[in-house]
């Protein structure tokens, strides 16, 4: 629970209410409560948090704002968590990040790289661990927080070299192709960069007339049919989040989900709702079934 993107933030918000009441002489008003639950939950949690408060559902606060706890809450991590954070520092990716791991000194990780083997992947994917790939990650998050324009050199495939001044929007990563993509704009035409193909990178402090956001392209939609066995409708919204949906039930198993994706992320949307098997089914549009149906017949005719 405390690794959840959705939990997580639940006892994180409590953690801050348990300090904001014990310093407040052990009692604490709603009003006091609710900007914590604003900055740290989600947009909903005031009416859930609030209700199991009044409710005295999670016994650490009484109806009145009252606790009994007299030391501020902490949470040491267990050595479970230990070893889940070793793995997760094996990948490579996270060296983008920044993130010192040193504190785990020599916990074992509870999987490595070795343990698993990803089908449906390309083998030629950013090199992660380039001091330069690095170092222009890096640079392009900062300037994505501070909305900072930045000139690029790329090559394209035949290795020549364009020269770019562009305002980032969002970096988005593919699975499929194991590549980060920098989505900008501020040209006359949007433009994706592959973050492999960048030769320098540098801010860039000229002026810049366009400073308007870029709108994801979601112009290709696919509906499929979620059989809610296993735990799939879950699974399925949380591995589509990122994508513009809507759901409908049809019935006390069955969703209806329409998927929007821009058309570069076609075969990737595939291989996703294959990794499901039984469980989703693509009914419309007729383009996007044959595509399913073309790779199973692909994968069955290499004997998988």
């Amino acid at each position: 629970m405390i690794f959840s993107e959705i939990y997580g933030s639940y006892y994180k918000a409590m953690t801050e209410i348990l300090k904001v009441t014990i310093s407040e002489d052990g009692k604490a008003s709603i009003k006091d409560i609710r900007p914590i639950i604003e900055k740290y939950a989600f947009a909903e949690s005031p009416l859930s948090i609030e209700q199991a408060i009044t409710e005295e559902r999670w016994q650490v606060i009484r109806s009145d704002g009252v606790t009994a706890i007299s030391t501020p809450p902490s949470t040491p991590l267990t050595n479970l968590e230990k070893r889940w954070l070793k793995a997760i520092s094996l990948d490579p990716r996270i060296k983008l990040f920044d993130i010192d791991f040193g504190f785990l000194g020599d916990v074992d990780p509870l999987f490595t790289p070795d343990d698993y083997f990803i089908f449906d992947k390309y083998d030629d994917g950013d090199p992660f661990e380039d001091p330069e790939y690095i170092k222009n990650f890096r640079l392009i998050l900062g300037a994505l927080k501070e909305r900072q324009p930045l000139r690029i050199g790329i090559t394209n495939r035949r290795g020549t070299m364009t020269n770019l001044c562009v305002i980032p929007e969002y970096l988005e990563y593919s699975e499929k192709d194991d590549k980060f993509r920098l989505m900008t704009s501020g040209t006359r035409h949007t433009v994706t960069v592959n973050l492999g193909r960048i030769v320098y990178c540098r801010r860039f402090n000229g002026g810049f007339p366009n400073q308007g956001g870029r709108r994801r392209n979601t112009d290709r939609s696919v509906t499929l049919i979620v059989t809610d066995k296993r735990n799939a409708l879950e699974r399925v919204l949380l591995h589509f989040s990122h994508f513009e949906k809507e759901a409908e039930r049809i019935d006390k198993d069955h969703y209806r989900l329409k998927v929007n994706y821009d058309r570069d992320d076609e075969t990737e949307l595939v291989i996703r709702i294959l990794s499901f098997g039984p469980m989703v089914k693509a009914i419309e549009p007729y383009n996007f079934v044959e595509l399913i149906k073309k790779r199973l017949e692909m994968q069955k005719s290499c004997g998988l």
